[in-house]
């Protein structure tokens, strides 16, 4: 089934969706280059600002024109594309033979040839892979819950066998996700070992992509405050272990996420907080994920005032780059976001 986008770009001349049984690409017939080139023909991680598409937003030709639309504009330069989420599926097919096992394919995108379409517009491909949250792996080993032992050989076999298989594809970015242990516990020495494997799975990961492509992590905003560095928290995210392993990290700094008032009534005081405690830490550089979605927001502002205070904070800090999550991917606000903050730059 062919479905032509009914907004014309002025570059985009067409935006082109064709869904098969079991693949989907996005076309465009003329994109803007990409800006950056880095070193070995890939393309240079820093500075991008993108948004989160799950891999069924990418057959709804209003969510993907408004992210091309997005890229015109010279709004965004990156796209994150969920490679593998947090029901354990893999949303291309993958060869791996656990995968079948498990069922965890799901062959939804031609990610070689998604990645390919999202270059020609000119945008930097960042593949999210969920590691260690893994409902269909769970069952499959005789676990009661979701998650998986990071530190079990055969788990961080298949892992790293997908990752393979998604720089294969041609993205320019692998970010892991869900790297941790469950948040569960307290907040008590005794956790170093937890910490040792999530670096050692981090530094393992490195070894074997062999700077292919750049790799980031998604780690808790928690993870920013310096307790952190005690090495008290059950999850075994530490700034100080995993920096020497990635090109990026990027600290989920939702304001509505946090308990309190101070912080999830004033996004502006989040996000510049956050990323100040880390940046004393490690000179690692900070991508952070920004709040997209219309949780928790103070009565005094609306969603667009919300996320351009999240933007100007993470500018005013020196993030490299940020990026912004809505779980169903309606970005409509963030494009006001956007639309807002070019105005008041005119008028200056």
């Amino acid at each position: 089934m062919l479905k032509s986008a009914t907004r014309a770009l002025p570059v985009l001349c067409a935006l082109l969706i064709l869904l098969g049984s079991a693949d989907l690409r996005v076309v465009q017939s003329q994109a803007t280059p990409n800006p950056v080139a880095g070193e070995g023909g890939t393309l240079n991680p820093h500075g991008r600002i993108g948004l989160y598409l799950t891999s069924y937003a990418f057959a709804r030709p209003d969510i993907v024109a408004g992210m091309l639309a997005a890229a015109e504009e010279g709004w965004i330069n990156a796209v994150v594309v969920n490679a593998k989420n947090m029901h354990g599926e893999i949303t291309f097919s993958s060869s791996v033979p656990l995968a079948a096992d498990i069922r965890a394919n799901t062959g939804r995108l031609d990610l070689a040839a998604v990645v390919s379409d999202l270059h020609e517009a000119g945008l930097y491909v960042i593949a999210r892979q969920v590691l260690f949250y893994d409902p269909l792996l769970a069952d499959y080993l005789g676990l009661a819950g979701p998650w998986v032992p990071p530190d079990d050989p055969r788990v961080q076999a298949y892992n790293l066998a997908i990752a393979d298989e998604i720089v294969a594809a041609g993205v320019d970015e692998i970010q892991f996700d869900y790297v941790r242990y469950a948040d569960e516990g307290d907040l008590q020495p005794g956790y170093d070992a937890r910490y040792d494997v999530i670096a050692g799975f981090l530094e393992q990961a490195n070894g074997r992509i062999d700077d292919r492509v750049a790799i980031s992590v998604d780690v808790f905003g928690r993870v920013m405050w310096p307790w952190n560095a005690r090495l008290i928290d059950p999850i075994g995210q530490s700034l100080e272990m995993l920096a020497p392993h990635v090109d990026l990290i990027s600290p989920m700094l939702y304001p509505s996420h946090y308990n309190e008032e101070v912080y999830f009534n004033d996004p502006y005081r989040t996000i510049a907080d956050a990323l100040a405690s880390g940046m004393e830490r490690i000179d690692t550089p900070f991508r952070p994920f920004l709040q997209a979605f219309d949780l928790k927001l103070p009565e005094r502002m609306s969603l667009s005032t919300y996320i351009q205070a999240q933007i100007q904070a993470a500018e005013d800090l020196g993030a490299d780059g940020f990026l912004f999550w809505h779980p169903a991917c309606e970005y409509d606000a963030l494009y006001d976001a956007f639309r807002a903050r070019a105005r008041s730059s005119a008028e200056d």
